[in-house]
Parts: C-alpha cells; structure tokens; sequence
C-alpha cells in the first residue's frame, strides 16, 4: 500500500500530464456547431480515476467493489472529496484508457540499458472448464498453450532492462507465437543491445532480421544447432532470465493483473494498465548489477598484432 505522500506524487505526475494531453487533444477536435451538446465536466477528473485505479492494484485488493465503497469513499474521501457511485465510476473507466495509456508509455516506462529481457506470460480470463460458455472475451480471447498447459485468455508480452524496469509491453490473443511482437517495429523501438530470451524466441530469420536493427539476440542453444558459439558473457546473462520471471510473478501476485470476474473488454484493458502502472510505481523492482571489467587484453592483442605485422 502507497503513503500517503507517494499517492500525492502520483496524482501530481497524473495531473501534469493530464493538462499537457487535454491541451494537446483541443488541437485536433472538432467543434460540432450545428447540436448543442452541453459538454459538462464530470464531476470526478480523469486523474482521480486515474489514480483510483493504480491505487487498487497497490494494496493487495481483490475485489475493486468492495475497495472503492469500503476504503476509498470511507478512508480516502479527504484525498477524493469529489467521489461518485460506483455504478458511475465503472462506466467512466472507459474514457481514461486512452489517457491512461499515453501516460505509462511516455512517463513510467524505463529506458534502455543494452541488456534487455523479453517473455511472454498467459493472462487466464476463466477455467478451461467454462472455455465453452464463456462469452465475455468472445471474439477476442484465444486458446494458447504456455509452459504450464493450456489456457484460454491473452498474452502480456514483456520487455524489461537490467534494473527490472518495464521498456515495452503489449497485449495479443493467447494463440499469438511469441516471436510475432518482435517482428514488429514498434514493441523493439529505443531497443539496442542484447536482449536476452528463452528457446521459444528461436528463429534465424528473427535473428538476421534483429541484427540488421542493431539488436543482438540471446538465446539458449539447442543440441542440433550447428556452429553455435556463445560467449561467457552471453552465457551469464541468459542465467539472469529469472529477473523477468519475478517481474511477471509481481504483476500477478502483487499487482494482480490476472483477473477472472470482468464483465467487460474495456474493464480488462483499464485492468491490465492500471497494473502495468502500479509496478512502474514500485520503489524496489528485480535487478541485476552489471560490471564489465577491461583487462586489457584486447589493447595487448592489437599491440601484438602491430608489431608482427610492422
């Protein structure tokens, strides 16, 4: 659970993006002269939305129900005074996902190392049971298969750097490969450097493809490749997977991102963001500690080299 002094840090980083986006967004709309709508403000800013949301996700809650009536209308209503029904609060989660989307991707997410991590992880939206009656995500959850089975639901794929902060995410139907977002580049952009992956990520294609982008991927070898030399930096590295695992496990134990009770598309995106947001709020993520050490030996080999070509 966040102080109460990091709620208002929050709300401040919130509120100053908020004013930057809506003066953006007058910009570009157009005014409808010929009804006259009334446009009358809400009466809970989008950053108290905001805001409302990230908190849920920062204490451990497991019903947003019961944590918007009992804790914040009774405990936060000096820090929310303008607080609404919850049946109108659900309703005006829509219209901050477009905000709230912005904010993560231009203010709470890292910035690249060299050293990157990518996985994927499944995000359930019922037992596989009710996979036949289901009819919620129709349209829109598939059948995925994962290193613990079958599921039926979404991915998260997930790229983080060395000091376990979040560089970029996206959301795909649990069918999706996992090497499919790489090919893409907008998940892979401001990436360079290595970046580090399980055998799923495999591919020579994907290979040549990343290292003509200045990307070098890193991957574990299997038997039957032929002329596959890894370097002991390289072999290091790929020992340090576990650090985007623990990320993954945060986002579902502590963040609580996988949620099986949404009644609605737009509630599993405002979900899934306001988790992604909390954990880019955490003040201690997984992180390893690099040093790259010069010997010298490379300056000794050019030497080396100079005088017997000399």
């Amino acid at each position: 659970m966040f102080t109460e002094s990091k709620i208002t840090e929050i709300y401040c980083m919130a509120d100053d993006f908020c004013k930057e986006f809506s003066f953006q967004q007058e910009k570009y709309m157009i005014e409808d002269k010929k009804t006259g709508h009334r446009n009358k403000p809400n009466r809970m800013s989008d950053v108290e939305i905001m805001v409302i949301l990230i908190l849920f996700h920062s204490g451990g809650f497991r019903c947003f129900k019961h944590y918007y009536k009992e804790y914040v209308c009774k405990h936060l209503e000096h820090l929310f005074p303008h607080w609404v029904s919850y049946n109108c609060f659900v309703e005006l989660e829509k219209e901050v996902l477009l905000p709230l989307t912005i904010f993560i991707k231009k203010v709470l997410l890292g910035t690249c190392t060299g050293i990157s991590f990518v996985d994927s992880t499944p995000l359930h939206v019922c037992r596989n049971q009710r996979i036949l009656i289901h009819k919620t995500f129709e349209g829109f959850a598939e059948r995925g298969k994962c290193s613990m089975g079958w599921f039926f639901g979404f991915k998260l794929h997930l790229i983080i750097n060395d000091k376990g902060e979040i560089l970029n995410f996206m959301f795909t139907p649990g069918n999706v490969d996992d090497r499919e977002p790489l090919k893409q580049g907008k998940f892979l952009k401001n990436i360079k450097g290595k970046l580090c992956a399980d055998k799923v990520y495999i591919g020579q294609a994907l290979f040549e493809n990343l290292f003509l982008n200045g990307i070098q991927l890193v991957t574990k070898v299997k038997n039957n490749m032929r002329n596959s030399l890894m370097s002991i930096a390289d072999r290091i590295l790929l020992r340090k997977r576990a650090l985007i695992e623990t990320a993954n496990d945060e986002l579902k134990n502590i963040a609580q991102i996988e949620y099986s009770r949404h009644r609605s598309f737009s509630n599993v995106i405002a979900n899934s963001l306001s988790a992604i947001a909390v954990y880019c709020f955490f003040e201690k993520k997984p992180a390893i500690e690099v040093n790259f050490i010069n010997d010298g030996q490379l300056t000794i080999f050019c030497f080396y080299v100079e005088l017997t070509l000399g």
